[in-house]
């Protein structure tokens, strides 16, 4: 196995395995939210896993210039508008039109790319896509009736807004220490909700204690452990095919739901998740000849064979 390959599928598994602590804390998330609102519970997480944060950035201070702390702010304006697109657009639209939208960020994310770097997706990331949003649709497909309300238009936002931040997370993370740039972002959305629970959720009664354990699950593993791993592991994939990885999350809630709370899961829910789970295969299509196409320019019989190089062949 080429050092490549082996760095692309952990990265792949990586990814995965944020979608699935995604999936996991969910639950948790929806119920805490019961008892703390949204931008408080949001502070309160954020500024926890900030604090954790320094904990191991401090030690790397060096690391902590200018450029790094205006890429993670950026990215921390990102995260803050697609979680509080969301959370609004949740008060105007239903969970399934909200889960579906948002999940569009599948396909903005190649869109989005493209008139960036003007440089098409390959044909396996565009096949990858559509098949992961065909299945996100049956994922939620509970009471689709179609009516365009504000609450859309605000979730669709919230999809802009979480596409703009992998595309940024892509481009940042190479170059910039991970552990302040996770640490600058999440301080961002630690701060930002805060100001937005002053505005928007004034009196409000703190019971932390009674949601401490969501708290403690969310900030440590939800937004610490996962977002060093996104930021981290980034670098190695695209943004696309982190897209199309990260639509697994539903699928991941679906099934711990049914795991942990007895839900019983719909055929939608099989074919929606099988649907997601063939659109990650299509979209290592590109990825896998890329690397095939990498390792022919150097084989010994390659080499005096044209002026083909590895810039032509991955330029497909």
């Amino acid at each position: 196995m080429s050092k490549e390959w082996r760095r692309l599928c952990i990265a792949d598994g990586s990814l995965l395995v944020v979608a699935a602590v995604w999936g996991l804390t969910f639950v948790t998330v929806k119920n805490a939210i019961v008892l703390l609102p949204p931008f408080s519970f949001n502070f309160y997480r954020f500024t926890l896993a900030t604090l954790v944060m320094l904990l191991f950035a401090m030690p790397k201070w060096k690391d902590a210039n200018r450029s790094t702390a205006w890429a993670g702010l950026l990215l921390g304006v990102l995260l803050f508008a697609g979680y509080s697109f969301q959370t609004v657009g949740l008060l105007y639209t239903s969970a399934s039109h909200a889960g579906f939208i948002t999940g569009l960020s599948v396909v903005f994310v190649p869109l989005i790319g493209t008139i960036l770097t003007r440089q098409r997706p390959g044909t396996g990331v565009i096949l990858g896509a559509m098949c992961a949003l065909a299945g996100l649709a049956l994922l939620t497909a509970t009471e689709w009736q179609y009516k365009a309300n504000y609450g859309d238009f605000l979730v669709l936002c919230c999809a802009v807004s979480f596409a703009l931040h992998i595309i940024y997370v892509g481009k940042y993370s190479p170059h910039h220490s991970t552990v302040w740039l996770v640490t600058w972002q999440i301080g961002a959305v630690a701060f930002l909700s805060g100001i937005s629970a002053l505005i928007f959720e004034p009196g409000v009664s703190s019971p932390v204690t009674s949601v401490l354990p969501a708290l403690l699950i969310t900030a440590l593993l939800a937004t610490c452990l996962a977002f060093f791993t996104q930021n981290y592991m980034q670098r190695f994939t695209s943004p696309s095919h982190t897209a199309i990885i990260f639509t697994m999350e539903p699928v991941f809630a679906a099934l711990f739901a049914a795991w942990l709370l007895q839900e019983i899961l719909t055929a939608n829910a099989y074919w929606g998740g099988t649907l997601i789970l063939c659109g990650m295969l299509l979209a290592e299509f590109r990825t896998t000849r890329w690397i095939k196409n990498k390792l022919k320019t150097i084989l010994p019989w390659q080499k005096n064979q044209g002026e083909k190089t590895a810039a032509d062949l991955t330029s497909r």
